[in-house]
């Protein structure tokens, strides 16, 4: 399959993303325990899948916060501290959003990093975006970065796509801190 493209998830038992994620999620775990740091996810268009693709592994416990699944727009305002204005003007799929995302689950869950997915999945358009448009964010104490991917696939494939960029967004972070 193309990169940037899928459709369904992985085999039976290799967690809710696929093994591709849980593989990532391991991976990220493992740095965030060995640093002492603790993670918190803001969650849209993936809908707990990122938290459940985390929670997968054993003993994630130690190091995973929470997460918050702010579907609905105004519960981004409400439960993340997402600018009201600024959903009103733009909607939810905008790279904005998606970093005033994960800076709110950090802070309000109390975590050293955050991370946020937001975008449209399918079948149709929203907030004027194309299917697959797609905005992840990284919080963590020094900066906050947000990237923008298009994704293919159907609904459940550009999901657990988003899954993967968010934690290899993670990962790339944490193992360019430790060079």
């Amino acid at each position: 399959m193309a990169p940037g493209s899928a459709a369904g998830t992985g085999p039976a038992g290799s967690g809710s993303a696929g093994a591709a994620a849980r593989e990532l999620a391991e991976r990220v775990l493992g740095r965030l325990r060995a640093a002492g740091h603790t993670l918190a996810v803001a969650e849209s268009l993936t809908g707990g899948l990122l938290a459940a693709a985390i929670t997968d592994i054993p003993g994630s416990s130690s190091v995973f916060r929470g997460g918050v699944v702010s579907y609905a727009t105004e519960l981004k305002a409400s439960l993340l501290g997402v600018d009201a204005e600024m959903l009103a003007r733009h909607g939810a799929v905008y790279p904005p959003v998606a970093a005033a995302m994960a800076v709110g689950v950090r802070a309000r869950l109390g975590a050293s990093h955050g991370l946020a997915t937001t975008g449209v999945a399918g079948p149709d358009p929203a907030d004027g975006q194309p299917v697959g448009t797609v905005h992840i964010a990284l919080s963590d104490p020094g900066d906050t970065v947000v990237r923008t991917v298009v994704l293919t696939g159907d609904r459940q494939g550009i999901r657990t796509l988003t899954v993967e960029a968010v934690l290899s967004l993670l990962l790339s972070k944490l193992e360019e801190e430790n060079r």
